[in-house]
């Protein structure tokens, strides 16, 4: 029914803030105040704002700016093209598809507060004129029918428990032969549960992790024929071996860059904790990481 489906929507996008926006119920006030506050107090202008000063906050996926540069490599980014950010975040892809290959995005994400965010580093990074963000359900995108040329998604799926539904948005959305460019978790062989929390899931009620197969199989039964597709695991396990280290033994190298912003602010103390699993899932064979490129067909 109608009625169920609008309920069950709204459920999910409160579980969703509930986690990604975690901090500012245990420390008050919005996210977006307390960053601002955090980078005035690493004596930065938080109006003016450079690129790898919002590192720390700028993408929160597996191999941060590398692994979208890899992604926009993988789908033959010409310049120009309009991108559909699908989970965007605090809108890092976002800024560096405009920066780096002269997009136009419009970055849609549930988090209320990832949005605020995003349209602010945007503006104090100088690339508010190529980027907009929505906030929005995936499955619902308030944009005209074939005004997107790729749909870019990093670690978003797995958030997501209707994928048909935002799959048949994507094709709705995307010009005949458009392409999605995807870097997303799957399920590994090793049956055993996650440990948890892990950086999109305190609990299972916000994870729904597929195995390659089923995600590859609904996005044919989509309409989308896959152009290339790569498993990624290794390099996003060792991306992630280098990260959990640095956060378990700060030094004096690292003081600097630790008194701007990071994922912290965003997920509270726990974040190095999750980090921490999400490496050993990833080295357990609990999950995998895929990269690839799969093509509307008319």
């Amino acid at each position: 029914m109608p009625t169920a489906r609008v309920d069950d929507s709204l459920d999910h996008a409160r579980r969703l803030n509930a986690h990604y926006d975690a901090a500012t119920t245990s420390e008050g006030g919005s996210l977006l105040a307390r960053l601002r506050d955090a980078f005035l107090d690493a004596g930065c202008d938080p109006d003016r704002l450079s690129v790898d000063e919002v590192a720390g906050i700028d993408q929160l996926h597996l191999g941060g700016r590398r692994a979208s540069r890899s992604l926009a490599t993988m789908g033959e980014l010409q310049g120009g093209e309009r991108v559909l950010d699908v989970g965007c975040g605090t809108g890092g892809a976002s800024r560096l598809l405009a920066a780096e290959y002269g997009c136009h995005v419009v970055g849609v994400d549930i988090t209320t507060a990832f949005v605020e965010v995003a349209s602010w580093l945007s503006k104090a990074t100088g690339l508010a004129e190529h980027t907009r963000f929505l906030c929005a359900d995936a499955g619902s995108v308030p944009l005209a029918q074939e005004s997107i040329d790729r749909v870019w998604c990093q670690h978003a799926l797995m958030n997501m428990p209707h994928v048909p539904r935002v799959l048949a948005e994507w094709r709705r959305l995307l010009v005949p032969g458009g392409c999605v460019l995807l870097h997303e978790v799957v399920t590994g062989d090793n049956p055993e549960p996650l440990v948890l929390p892990v950086p999109w899931a305190r609990t299972l009620a916000t994870s729904y992790l597929r195995s390659r197969e089923q995600l590859e199989r609904s996005m044919t039964l989509s309409g989308f024929e896959p152009l290339r597709v790569d498993d990624v695991t290794d390099a996003a396990l060792a991306w992630r071996q280098v990260h959990s280290r640095r956060e378990s033994r700060p030094d004096d190298a690292l003081e600097k860059s630790r008194r701007l912003p990071g994922p912290e602010m965003i997920f509270g103390e726990v974040f190095p904790t999750m980090g921490r699993n999400l490496r050993d899932n990833l080295a357990a064979g609990k999950v995998r990481i895929l990269e690839g490129v799969w093509r509307a067909i008319n």
